[in-house]
């Protein structure tokens, strides 16, 4: 599991038009945000909640990043619908959220299954874990995030 002070897994992901993306060589600091499925209510949510934020983090020099497993092709039709302005990135092959410690067992109304843990990374300038927030509820998380990101952007 990634905590505090670790660096992002050098695992390569996809971003939606299809492009590899190295996520241990990303540059800080950012914000990776995982969320469990593209175009339901509590992701477009969070995604909408990140995009209207998106010019305070720019300000702040923190770039925003969404994680699912959801296919490239699915992710842009995501971000075309509601105009995101975060990166989505797709880790289908569940590298990324396995190492990570976002894939997790679930529950829901009594059955047991595996999903992604709704959780948010904030990553500082040396490329280190400066946060983590697990089991997001979205309703205010990513102003929340945004005050943080601040202190370390």
């Amino acid at each position: 599991m990634t905590d505090v002070n670790d660096s992002l897994p050098a695992v390569t992901v996809k971003d939606s038009a299809g492009n590899d993306v190295a996520l241990g060589s990303l540059a800080g600091p950012l914000v990776l945000y995982f969320y469990p499925k593209a175009d339901t209510p509590g992701c477009t949510n969070e995604a909408k909640d990140f995009t209207e934020l998106h010019g305070d983090f720019a300000k702040a020099g923190v770039t925003v990043y969404g994680m699912s497993k959801d296919k490239p092709a699915k992710l842009a039709k995501f971000a075309d619908k509601y105009g995101l302005k975060v990166t989505l990135l797709s880790d289908e092959e569940s590298d990324a959220t396995e190492k990570m410690g976002v894939w997790v067992e679930k529950s829901m109304y009594g059955k047991k299954y595996m999903g992604i843990e709704r959780c948010t990374f904030l990553v500082g300038k040396d490329g280190k874990v400066a946060r983590v927030w697990h089991n997001v509820k979205v309703k205010g998380h990513a102003a929340e995030v945004l005050e943080a990101a601040k202190a370390v952007g």
